[in-house]
């Protein structure tokens, strides 16, 4: 089992940048999946992006493909999601969330109930 903590977020104004980073402990988060999600006031969660054990494999919702970035470094158990050019509609509480399984496959990537763990968010708010 993996425990996940999301840090990062915050308050910017439209157009600016936040890191989200999203640490893991409990087992080496070089087994999972990872992915981010999000989830607004009233809103279902929506996938955001998601990567591969290794890394070589990445996928993101087209409302963000261009603007946000997911990376992770297996030596530190740790997964980012870098989001540039933030606009209003990117507010939210943001999720990180491990996905047991062994193989990558974009079509189930962006699946909520793929995802076995989950952190316990991170708030994202944007102003204009």
């Amino acid at each position: 089992q993996v425990q996940l903590v999301e840090s990062g977020g915050g308050s910017v104004q439209a157009g600016g940048s936040l890191r989200l980073s999203c640490a893991a402990s409990g087992r080496t988060v070089n087994a999972y999946i990872m992915g981010w999600f999000r989830q607004a006031p009233g809103k279902e969660r929506n996938f955001v992006a998601a990567i591969s054990q290794g890394g070589s494999f990445t996928y993101y919702a087209d409302s963000v493909k261009g603007r946000f970035t997911i990376s992770r470094d297996n030596a530190k158990d740790t997964v980012y999601l870098q989001m540039n050019s933030l606009t209003p509609e990117d507010t939210a509480v943001y999720y990180c969330a491990a996905d047991r399984r062994t193989y990558w496959s974009s079509n189930r990537a962006d699946k909520l109930d793929e995802y076995d763990y989950w952190g316990q968010g991170t708030q994202v708010t944007v102003s204009s």
